[in-house]
């Protein structure tokens, strides 16, 4: 059993020059602190002896750590780097090593706990990296990203730096820090979930002998839920349509005001700004820009296609239930509008339950896209172009697109909701946005008399209880009509004698 540093080669530094120490040529350089040092030199000669030109001198060095040898309990001599930079503190490391092989020969411990033992001094970051390289050949580019970003938080958060200082107790109290802060369940579950997934492949690989976050507690998703969503009525559905459809071209056409007194003959027109769209305005500001843009008419054919594709997706979502993600996955090649009925073809790898699914699309819908795909090969003159697709944060491959869905659709609609005037969230806290007209079309196939069984597969829900307890918006529902649909029963004769004879019972005297 040895404790030693090891020796590396390395290229000559530049700027070396040759010495000689002890008989022996050697390199001497000065590093970028100013520090000298003098390495043994290693020639490459040819079989003449002569020096080879064709190959680059190098030195060799000891390295700046101490490794030992030490035989284990199966009898294999191996070695270890120990990180420590004095002899007296490999020394120690090295009894260390030698007692658990002995330990493990005794039977006290097993050959997994003390080969955990010797991952748990590495560096917390290798780990994570090794992680992320097993979990990229299987998980999506952007789920990928966002584990590393959840773990790399928590590691800094609460100082881990080696397997060691992963405590189920201090993930436990960074949770509830973040919920005291206001972090969303769902949000710290996803942490959790982070962390808990990297424990448990430490485990398997044998870096770990138990998962110390198995202990954490899961935060129950139902409680502070911090997005209630709400369905849009039909009305609001067609003011955002409308708006929609308008807006890209009346964001030109709009007023312009002083921001400062009216009576200042010396304001500047930068202090100036323009008036904010409404739904009462927007037709007037819509040709006001048609009029300013007159002179640029490829821009404003572009606005106008801009407006006319974005009503088009809101329809999209309105009428088939699709996520965002899922609506921007969706091809040319995925759709058979000639089909009876026409569909849609989802992939499982862009559907949020990872089966895929055929998504039949309204008819009225359907002249819809056929109208829009004709608009755009005649704007194209030709062929539809080919754009590279990234659905779900991962790459798809080169394909014709069915729609260009905006990254930032969220802030979009937020604007279009603002010129439609429908408040972004309602006096009960509820909130709208681009997963809300999902929820619409939930709403609308009950509100419609569609089974639930039928309204579930529609919604591709695993249960019922999630399409009508949460994809329904029972403010929606004509519940006041639907009682007023029970057939009458128990009703007194003499009130119904009175009825068929024109007469209302409020009318008869009451005797006591």
């Amino acid at each position: 059993m040895s404790v030693f540093r090891k020796q590396y080669t390395k290229p000559m530094p530049a700027g070396s020059k040759i010495v000689t120490r002890k008989g022996k040529k050697c390199a001497q350089w000065t590093d970028r602190y100013g520090h000298t040092h003098t390495d043994r030199l290693i020639e490459f000669k040819t079989v003449d002896g002569k020096p080879d030109r064709t190959k680059k001198s190098r030195v060799t060095r000891h390295a700046t750590t101490f490794t030992v040898r030490y035989r284990d309990a199966t009898g294999v001599v191996r070695e270890v780097n120990t990180g420590c930079r004095t002899k007296d503190a490999a020394q120690s490391v090295l009894r260390d090593l030698q007692r658990r092989a002995e330990l493990v020969k005794a039977g006290v411990i097993t050959a997994a706990e003390s080969a955990a033992s010797d991952q748990a001094r590495t560096s917390i970051l290798d780990h994570v990296a090794a992680y992320i390289r097993h979990l990229s050949l299987t998980a999506s580019e952007r789920h990928v990203k966002n584990v590393d970003a959840n773990i790399g938080r928590i590691v800094v958060d609460c100082g881990i730096q080696t397997l060691q200082d992963l405590q189920g107790e201090a993930i436990t109290d960074w949770l509830a820090l973040h919920r005291d802060q206001n972090m969303a369940p769902r949000t710290r579950n996803i942490y959790r979930a982070a962390v808990h997934g990297f424990a448990s492949w430490c485990v398997k690989t044998g870096r770990l002998t138990h998962n110390p976050v198995a202990q954490v507690p899961r935060t129950s998703e139902r409680v502070d839920q911090r997005h209630q969503r709400r369905a849009l009525t039909d009305d609001e559905v067609a003011r955002l349509l409308h708006v929609a459809r308008l807006r890209p071209v009346a964001e030109y056409g709009r007023h312009v005001e002083k921001t400062r007194s009216q009576e200042a003959d010396n304001v500047k027109r930068s202090n100036w700004r323009r008036v904010a769209l409404t739904f009462d305005t927007v037709d007037e500001a819509y040709q006001r820009g048609r009029n300013a843009l007159e002179g640029r008419p490829d821009f404003l054919a572009k606005l106008l296609a801009t407006g006319e594709e974005r009503a088009l997706i809101y329809r999209t979502l309105l009428l088939t239930g699709l996520r965002k993600g899922e609506l921007a996955s969706l091809t040319l090649a995925k759709l058979d509008l000639d089909a009876d009925p026409p569909y849609a073809m989802l992939d499982a790898a862009d559907e949020k339950n990872r089966q895929g699914a055929q998504i039949p699309l309204h008819l009225e819908l359907v002249r819809d896209i056929r109208s829009f795909l004709h608009t755009r090969r005649i704007e194209n003159e030709g062929p539809l172009r080919v754009t590279q697709l990234s659905g779900n944060g991962r790459t798809s491959g080169t394909a014709i697109a069915l729609f260009n869905v905006p990254r930032d659709l969220y802030r979009i609609l937020n604007r279009d909701l603002a010129a439609a005037g429908i408040p972004k969230r309602d006096q009960r806290g509820r909130v709208v946005d681009v997963h809300a007209l999902r929820h619409t079309f939930g709403t609308n196939l009950s509100r419609c008399g569609v089974p639930l069984r039928t309204a579930q597969a529609a919604m591709r829900h695993s249960t019922p209880e999630l399409t009508a307890n949460v994809y329904t918006d029972p403010m929606q529902l004509d519940v006041a009509g639907a009682v007023n649909e029970l057939p009458v029963v128990g009703r007194r004769p003499a009130v119904d004698a009175d009825i068929a004879a024109g007469s209302s019972p409020d009318d008869q005297t009451m005797v006591a």
